[in-house]
Parts: structure tokens; C-alpha cells; sequence
């Protein structure tokens, strides 16, 4: 099925249209093939082609690149996350794995923004886990008491100095850490594409309808035409299991997100004229909610299990009227017609919360799963995927492959039947926070 190019996201929207969009229409060869050109399949293609500058590599995708769930999230950069279960030493030891890779994540996506001075309203003002029930403060606590285990700067903060930091006074407790990052996650990726080296051809709108290995070789059709590779890529993230890709392990999800238009100087005044800042929730389906530096607000408050191929106008107005109500919940002030935009996106979720990155068979490697942080760790697993389909090593790769494995899913009927149960409590328990 064809992953359809939409207008309505507004991170996309800001950036100029690109030109000169290439699409598979003949049979063709290479040496390297990747599909998905999102964060990961555009950092292993650039490192690739850092390595083989004198290969032929292409980089598929069924969309227009980074225009997927690259340009679709909440531009979080991510050096902590709070929804793990980690509780006991083994599972705090599991926790310090997560929170190495993200800063790793975070380490090479500031190294590319570096070495291309790229301007993608990079902001090191770190992140806040809110809520709107005091009672929530006994999880930020347990929070805090592991945060301060391993060592990451963070404040416990109480209504009065989250409404004067946020302009609101909807949150009741919160806590704010130093590490993570805010930025334009459409710029980023942008930018990514742009710096791809001479040797990597980039193909878009051109959707991977089957693929089988043959001998050494892996044979590739799409709607015009084929590609033949000696190794092949796979960095689909959400699609993965559309194309049989560690099935078993991996399930799609799909969020949907609004954007206000930018406040006027009176609606910005009536909030406190706050700094940019970016709200995760505390339960796992409360509202993700940022302030940018244009001054406009984001909410995103839903995840369902849906086709994730394409949503219908209707379904999505839907999604947008119960942003709408999250947006006027956090700011009554602000005027009801305030959305500028709404959009759908599709994360790769696993079992335990871990990655997928491995060898699948000769010549073929998979990076994806990344759990809601996929700028950072995305950009990280692809740029390491290319080097371990290298048959190199890096200390880098030592720790990616020292975190738990992905655990075995239920087939469907009963995996789909068990994530929307498990959603549906989840949503109960967040209904204060939408």
C-alpha cells in the first residue's frame, strides 16, 4: 500500500518544497541498499558513503524523505525518558543502558549540526514530566530518587514555579531535567538530506512492495521497476512490520498531533510571555505538550492502534477537536479557532521498550523501534548499522548491543486485541491530562 505525501503537518509546511524528486521507474543495481530515509536510513547513507566513496548506494523511500515520522514528532531530543518500570537494581542497571544510548543519540546529532552548521533552533533548555494531580508527585519522587542515582541534574518543581516557568497553571508537580534538547525536528532532517554525499542516490515516492534474498543478492520490486543490492538496509521504523521485518517483535502505532498558529504579542503577554519549553506526561497517555520558540503550542495527546497507510479526514478532525480541548484546558484564555494544523505520524513500539538493530541474514541489517526517541537514537543506530553491515566495530555498537533484546509479540488477532486493551486503561488512568 502507498504511504500517501500530506500538507498538514506544520513542521513540513515551514520548510521550502524540494525540487528534482527522483522516483524508481527502470531496473537497477547497487552495491548498498537502504529503505527508509528517515533519520536513520539518511545517517547510515551518509556513512556509508563515507566509507565507500567509490560504491553505488541508493536510499529508498515510499514517501517524500523525512517527511515520515522524522518531520512528524514533537522535536524532543531526548536524554531521559520516564515510562520504563525500572524499579529493582537489575532493572535500574537496564535503565542506565537506555539512558547511555540516548546520549550517544544526542552526541552524534550534535556532531552532524556541528560539522554542517545547520540551524535547526537547536535548544539545550531540557524538558519537563508534568501533571495536573498532586498525587502523581510519589512517581516523579521514585523519579527523582533514580535520576539522582545516575547522576543527571534535575528539580522537583510545585504549581507556582511551573505556571511562572510555563504560563500555565493547569500542572500541579513536575520535574525538570537539564539534558535534553528542543529543536525543528522538519530542519533537521532537511538538512540531513541535504548533506547526503555524491554516491547516494535518493529515491522518493517509491514504495517496496516485495522483496526476496537470492543467493547472494536481494532482489527488491517496486511499482516501476526493481532494485538488485549485495546488502540491504532496512530503516522503516513503523513500517518494518508491514514488510515482515522482525514481525514478531515490533508494532506500529499512531499519533496524532495539532499546532496552534503563532500568538499574537496580546495572547503571548496573557500567558506570561514564557520561554520556549516542552511538557512529556507522567502517565504514558497524557498530553506531550511544547511551547516553540515562534511562539506557538503543539499538543499531542492520542496513540491508537489504526491503519498505519493513511488517516481520513474525519478520524483526524476528531483527534484535532480533542487537542483543541487539551490546548484550552492548559490556556482558557487563548481563542477557540487557534489550531493552525493537525497531522498523523506512525512510532515503532516492542514489548520491553528496547531497539531493534541487527544482522536478520546474510546481507541484510535492521535499525528501528526506538520508542518515541527517535531523533537522537534513530540517527545513532543508523550511522552504527551502516558500520556493523561493514563487519566493523565501535565501542558505540558495544553498547547498543548490551541493552535488553526486543521481546517476543503474540500473533495477531491477540497482539492487537492486547495493545488496545492496554491503551484504553492507559487512557483512562490519563483522562485528567489529555
Amino acid at each position: 500500500m502507498q504511504v500517501i505525501n500530506d500538507n498538514k503537518c506544520s513542521w513540513v509546511n515551514d520548510l521550502t518544497p524540494r525540487s528534482n524528486v527522483k522516483t524508481i521507474t527502470s531496473n537497477l543495481n547497487c552495491d548498498w541498499l537502504i529503505i527508509g530515509a528517515g533519520y536513520t536510513g539518511l545517517s547510515a547513507a551518509r556513512k556509508l558513503g563515507q566509507i565507500y566513496p567509490n560504491q553505488k548506494i541508493l536510499l529508498v523511500d515510499a514517501q517524500l524523505a523525512g517527511e515520515g515520522a522524522s518531520s512528524r514528532n514533537s522535536g524532543y531530543l531526548v536524554d531521559t525518558t520516564l515510562n520504563d518500570g525500572f524499579n529493582s537494581n537489575k532493572e535500574l542497571e537496564n535503565y542506565k543502558k537506555k539512558t547511555d544510548i540516548y546520549k550517544l543519540g544526542i552526541e552524534v546529532v550534535k556532531k552532524f549540526i556541528k560539522e554542517y552548521q545547520v540551524e535547526c533552533e537547536w535548544n539545550e533548555c531540557g524538558k519537563y514530566f508534568a501533571s495536573s494531580k498532586i498525587e502523581d508527585k510519589k512517581i516523579l519522587e521514585n523519579f527523582s530518587e533514580t535520576l539522582s542515582q545516575l547522576g543527571f541534574k534535575h528539580t522537583l518543581l510545585t504549581n507556582k514555579e511551573i505556571t511562572k516557568r510555563l504560563g500555565t497553571s493547569f500542572y500541579n508537580i513536575a520535574l525538570h531535567t537539564t539534558g535534553g534538547i528542543l529543536l525543528h525536528p522538519g530542519k533537521l532532517v532537511r538538512a540531513m538530506i541535504d548533506t547526503l554525499p555524491e554516491n547516494v542516490k535518493l529515491y522518493e515516492n517509491s514504495c517496496l512492495l516485495s522483496w526476496e534474498k537470492s543467493n547472494d543478492r536481494v532482489n527488491c520490486n517496486f511499482k516501476n521497476g526493481s532494485i538488485k543490492t549485495n546488502k540491504i538496509i532496512f530503516a522503516t521504523n513503523g513500517f518494518l512490520k508491514s514488510l515482515g521485518i522482525k514481525k514478531n517483535y515490533n508494532f506500529p502505532i499512531t499519533l496524532t498531533a495539532s499546532m496552534t498558529r503563532s500568538l499574537t504579542d496580546k495572547e503571548f503577554e496573557s500567558i506570561g510571555k514564557p520561554n520556549e519549553w516542552g511538557v512529556l506526561p507522567v502517565k504514558p497517555m497524557g498530553a506531550t505538550v511544547r511551547m516553540t520558540k515562534d511562539r506557538r503550542i503543539l499538543i499531542r495527546n492520542t496513540a491508537e492502534v489504526h491503519n498505519p497507510f493513511k488517516m481520513s479526514k474525519s478520524y483526524l478532525l476528531k483527534r484535532s477537536t480533542n487537542q483543541n480541548v487539551g490546548i484550552k484546558k492548559r490556556f482558557p484564555q487563548l481563542p477557540n479557532d487557534i489550531i493552525q494544523s493537525s497531522w498523523s505520524g506512525v512510532v515503532s513500539r516492542t514489548r520491553n521498550s528496547s531497539q531493534i538493530f541487527e544482522k536478520i541474514q546474510e546481507n541484510i541489517f535492521v535499525a528501528g523501534c526506538y520508542n518515541g526517541s527517535g531523533i537522537g537514537v534513530g540517527t545513532l543506530f543508523g550511522e552504527q548499522i551502516a558500520i556493523k553491515a561493514s563487519n566493523e566495530s565501535t565501542d558505540e555498537i558495544k553498547i547498543i548491543e548490551a541493552r535488553s533484546k526486543p521481546t517476543w509479540l503474540p500473533p495477531n488477532p491477540f497482539l492487537d486485541l492486547g495493545v488496545k486493551t492496554r491503551l484504553i486503561y492507559e487512557r483512562f488512568r490519563a483522562r485528567s491530562e489529555v
